[in-house]
């Protein structure tokens, strides 16, 4: 298990490194003077060569990708100077002449618009997706979850079709159309009898009391992000639930004269959910990259918000973090969502 999981780790780490390289290349193709971004258009000569030299755009394309990994790894190079590990909370390992080798976090640079640290901008709004992400999924599994049992138990009904028919309008509907739908919907031709508003963040401010948590705000985006996965649960539930209605085991507990109810919720949806569980896992990492356009629909202060208007700006640091976050967060998912398939079936271990 152990050779398993290094192998996972350093694919993980291969992974990680060709995102990187992609999104350097892509960003650094791109038109615009990063210094210029940062300084604003009327920056004199002097004040942009400082900056140039600041983040080491002076330097050759190759030079630039060493430094860019150099910020990014937890173990680099950096002078070997006391202010540095005071200011940077560095942590110095041994010194190489006039550097030294430091464990640190992991630096994304500065905004070019904001002038603050990319990690900072991160830490506001990643917290407000995952929320989000994490109620769209309980959302999504519940209600699919009972679709796909209905759907199962009453195969060849109109309530059986209903579901198929909402669970393949789910998948088709791509996301910024679905948002846009509901939220003109929900947000504003049925806004007296719904209460909630078209657009707003998870947080808002009270003249009285603050910052407060604004939960109406969540329902809209929840429930478009939670849409596509949701069909997904319906359609692996109703397929798997028939499949183990059709064992012999059920029709002995049948045989046996246990109620329907007893048959249903305690012998086969208990067998029947171990595809939806896999989906779970796997959806969770998506839905965090795929809130970008919910998150900018409904004016919801998360990453995929900050990234949007981050790119309109040109503000190419924000983005080039906000990618590389989610990608750290799809290969961590999928070790983890490995590591527990070869926990649970050894044969994994073998293929």
């Amino acid at each position: 298990m152990g050779t398993y999981a290094l192998k996972k780790i350093l694919y993980g780490f291969a992974v990680m490194a060709g995102v990187i390289l992609v999104v350097f290349v892509l960003f650094n193709i791109l038109p615009g003077d990063p210094a210029r971004m940062t300084l604003g258009q009327r920056s004199d000569v002097q004040s942009l060569d400082a900056v140039r030299k600041e983040f080491g755009l002076d330097r050759s394309k190759p030079v630039q990708f060493f430094l860019y990994l150099n910020d990014l790894s937890p173990l680099s190079i950096h002078p070997n100077l006391k202010e540095n590990e005071d200011k940077y909370g560095y942590q110095k390992l041994f010194a190489i002449g006039d550097d030294a080798l430091v464990i640190k976090t992991p630096y994304l640079r500065r905004s070019y618009q904001t002038k603050r640290d990319v990690t900072a901008i991160l830490s506001e709004t990643v917290p407000n997706t995952f929320v989000l992400a994490l109620t769209a999924m309980i959302f999504a599994t519940i209600i699919g979850v009972f679709l796909g049992v209905v759907s199962a138990v009453k195969q060849g009904t109109w309530i059986d079709n209903a579901a198929n028919s909402f669970a393949i309008l789910g998948i088709s509907a791509p996301s910024f159309f679905a948002g846009i739908i509901i939220a003109w919907l929900f947000g504003f031709v049925l806004a007296d009898y719904t209460g909630l508003n078209m657009s707003g963040s998870l947080y808002s401010y009270d003249p009285f009391e603050g910052e407060i948590i604004t939960w109406k705000n969540l329902w809209l985006p929840m429930i478009t992000l939670g849409l596509r996965p949701l069909a997904i649960i319906v359609q692996l539930t109703r397929s798997a639930m028939l499949d183990v209605l059709a064992q012999d085991y059920i029709r002995t507990a049948r045989a046996k004269g246990l109620s329907r109810n007893a048959i249903i919720y305690k012998h086969a949806l208990k067998n029947a959910l171990n595809p939806v569980i896999t989906a779970i896992s796997g959806w969770f990492a998506s839905l965090l990259a795929g809130s970008f356009f919910v998150e900018y629909i409904f004016g919801y202060n998360g990453l995929g918000r900050t990234t949007v208007t981050a790119l309109e700006m040109s503000d190419f640091p924000v983005v080039m973090g906000s990618i590389l976050f989610i990608a750290f967060v799809f290969v961590v998912v999928n070790i983890l969502v490995d590591l527990m398939y070869a926990w649970v079936d050894p044969r994994v271990k073998l293929s």
